[in-house]
């Protein structure tokens, strides 16, 4: 198998799940920030298609053709951003978790000169683990086994992950609850912590309802991810009602981590609420992490300003073909790395400030886009 296919896991099903998780900042700012954002729903083109600029939903978008010249090492760019990320959320709270989504690629570096792949060392001392999707069950069609094809791609890279001691989540999708039973032991088996879900990602906005309790259920405290036997994963908690109520739905359960966006509707969780969602029903601690997505900005989120647009400001490149709110940035420029993290009007302070334990980045993989187009015929999760 050539080195290429060895390494590209292609865009994993999340990419095409999940919606952006853009994160706030404190209090006042994040409220009059959110004035600024702009909603809109998908508009419906000939046939039923979604029209992008002018485009069908499912026509590729072309990646910009002056990153085709070989100047950036995209994935370094991106290892680099992740590093930095993680050093300001530990400089700002000590032991802050930080855990990436996807993005295996980045645990290998590969040297142009003599063909050879190597740990990429620096960038995993720099997170705590990974959430690797479909690895059992999803990949490419919900609800049946993950191909032979894709779990020989990316066995080597996730076992390059434990080995070098990073916790490893799987995220798998399936309905039939014979199928969830297998993939939960066999992820656990393996030791890992599972959790299996019958809808995409980007529509996760309930609590499981089988298992009825989470699976490996424990009553002890956890403190780091090496404790980690289950987890929960929200994308939207508006339709928990009031924040109260879903501070108090989720704190009624035992999972060992509660991974939610920081915007509940249209206002961020409340430093009580996220408190609340830090402790078990019997009382014991757990980890709460907020998403934060690191390759696309989306016009619905309080960042978004009046006037932006695709190519407008310059890092804003093309519309994801699933959601065209969202546009896939230039992750490696400065303006979108000083909103995201380093400073204190930057999501990642916010985050901080809220009281999260730490931080779920997601899109990773948004570099394989301005690598050739891989992103545009990427397989997706129905």
């Amino acid at each position: 198998m050539p080195l290429r296919e060895t390494l590209m896991i292609g865009i994993r099903p999340y990419f095409l799940l999940v919606i952006s998780a853009a994160m706030s900042i404190v209090g006042a700012t994040l409220v009059t920030s959110m004035a600024h954002a702009q909603t809109g729903q998908p508009g419906a083109g000939d046939g039923g298609q979604v029209r992008i600029q002018g485009r069908t939903g499912n026509e590729p978008a072309a990646a910009p053709s002056s990153l085709f010249d070989g100047v950036l090492d995209l994935k370094d760019e991106m290892r680099a951003f992740v590093q930095r990320i993680a050093a300001y959320g530990r400089s700002q709270k000590r032991n802050f978790v930080v855990l990436s989504h996807g993005g295996l690629e980045l645990l290998a570096k590969r040297n142009t000169d003599d063909d050879k792949v190597a740990p990429a060392r620096t960038y995993m001392r720099s997170i705590d683990g990974m959430i690797v999707d479909a690895m059992f069950a999803g990949r490419p069609v919900f609800g049946q086994p993950t191909s032979a094809d894709f779990r020989e791609r990316i066995e080597p890279l996730v076992t390059l992950a434990r080995d070098n001691g990073l916790a490893i989540m799987t995220m798998d999708f399936a309905k039939d609850r014979g199928t969830i039973d297998r993939v939960l032991q066999e992820s656990a088996k393996r030791g890992f912590a599972p959790a299996v879900v019958p809808v995409p990602a980007a529509d996760l906005a309930t609590l499981p309802t089988y298992p009825a309790r989470p699976f490996n259920e424990n009553s002890s405290s956890v403190l780091s991810l090496k404790d980690v036997k289950n987890f929960v994963y929200i994308a939207n908690s508006a339709g928990f009602g009031r924040q109260a109520e879903f501070a108090l739905k989720v704190h009624g359960t035992n999972y060992d981590v509660v991974i939610v966006d920081v915007m509940h509707g249209r206002q961020p969780l409340s430093k009580r609420a996220v408190e609340t969602l830090k402790y078990k029903k019997l009382g014991s601690r757990r980890l709460v992490l907020a998403r934060m997505d690191v390759g696309f900005a989306a016009s619905y989120q309080y960042y978004w300003k009046e006037g932006w647009r695709e190519g407008s400001p310059s890092w804003i490149t093309a519309p994801h073909p699933d959601d065209p709110d969202r546009y896939l940035v230039e992750f490696w420029q400065p303006q979108w790395q000083e909103m995201l993290s380093g400073n204190d009007t930057s999501y990642l302070f916010g985050i901080v400030k809220q009281g999260y334990d730490g931080v779920v980045l997601e899109s990773l993989n948004s570099f394989l886009f301005y690598e050739g187009g891989v992103y545009a015929f990427a397989e997706s999760l129905p």
